[in-house]
């Protein structure tokens, strides 16, 4: 079967321009060449902290960036920034705060009219009855339509941003920590939500959180960035039960759980690499345990060696 989504070596760098008088500064590389394959009806958490990629890696696929270099394919067409009409019609982005992503200044039936209007080109009759069936999907009241965004609570515009990308019939979804700004018995309802539609719809997710519990429960393989690259990619049990790579063992013990007492896993002293003078060899190694001679030479590749899922780690734990 044709995979939903599929990355052949793309990559992000932002140039930095030049100085006065020298010459053109390197560009910072926020994403490295990822390859990868998402199959359709798969949800793949990403997971990594703080500038790691993630987010640059999640506008390049709704084609909110170009790609430095690479090429993305949707059902094995491949998709051409210069036609952003396309990505919207394949690929949709649900954001991480729910009323700031959508227009104050229009109403919600204006709002989820958009997609239908400049995707689809449905007359006022056919935007009529598909709004309605939206609305009946994602369990909102028809007369929250002619409402603005700042009268609903977080889990409210959280559905209509659900809603808003299910109206251009996209068949993958980029779900950029979707639950994070909302309470947990909120988080509850909308991940059942996302459950239910990708069941009935068929849809393909891309869960990005830092909430590894959440990650863990949604998704069927987890895909963990470090420094802009992938270095670890499984299925979720697997990733979460055995980490092989340290990086990912350092963020699951980071993570709070109920009834275990609060401890920083690495001392203050840690620094995270520059990335305008990034380290050769391996990224992680001035906070890796386990790190040799050659971690400080050779870029570690993502490879399966030994039958387990692929690590980017000249060490892999067992």
């Amino acid at each position: 079967m044709t995979p939903a989504l599929r990355l052949s070596d793309l990559s992000k760098t932002f140039p930095l321009g030049r100085t006065l008088f020298g010459p053109e500064r390197p560009g910072v590389r926020a994403v490295h060449p990822i390859t990868l394959a998402v199959p359709q009806g798969e949800t793949l958490g990403i997971v990594g902290e703080s500038g790691c990629g993630k987010s640059t890696l999640a506008r390049m696929l709704v084609g909110l960036l170009e790609p430095t270099t690479g090429t993305i394919e949707i059902e094995g067409t491949a998709l051409d920034n210069a036609d952003p009409a396309i990505f919207g019609k394949r690929i949709q982005y649900v954001f991480q705060d729910p009323i700031s992503s959508l227009n104050p200044r229009k109403t919600i039936r204006q709002i989820i009219e958009a997609p239908l209007k400049l995707l689809h080109g449905m007359d006022k009759a056919a935007r009529t009855a598909r709004i309605a069936e939206i609305f009946a999907t994602v369990s909102l009241r028809e007369d929250f339509l002619d409402r603005y965004p700042h009268e609903f609570s977080g889990g409210q515009a959280q559905r209509i941003g659900i809603a808003r990308a299910l109206a251009a019939e996209a068949r993958i979804l980029i779900l950029d920590e979707p639950v994070s700004a909302l309470d947990v018995s909120v988080q509850a309802q909308v991940l059942n939500l996302l459950a239910d539609l990708k069941g009935r719809l068929g849809l393909t997710y891309l869960f990005i959180s830092h909430d590894l519990a959440v990650v863990e429960a949604v998704s069927d393989r987890v895909a963990v960035l470090y420094f802009g690259s992938l270095v670890e990619l499984g299925r979720a049990e697997d990733v979460f039960r055995a980490p092989r790579h340290p990086y990912t063992k350092l963020l699951a013990d980071s993570a709070p759980v109920v009834g275990r007492v609060l401890s920083a896993p690495e001392g203050h002293e840690t620094e995270l690499p520059d990335p305008l003078n990034p380290p050769k060899g391996c990224a992680f190694r001035a906070r890796c345990p386990f790190a040799s001679n050659i971690c400080a030479t050779e870029v570690p590749e993502l490879t399966d060696r030994d039958g387990k899922h692929p690590v980017a780690c000249h060490h892999p734990t067992d």
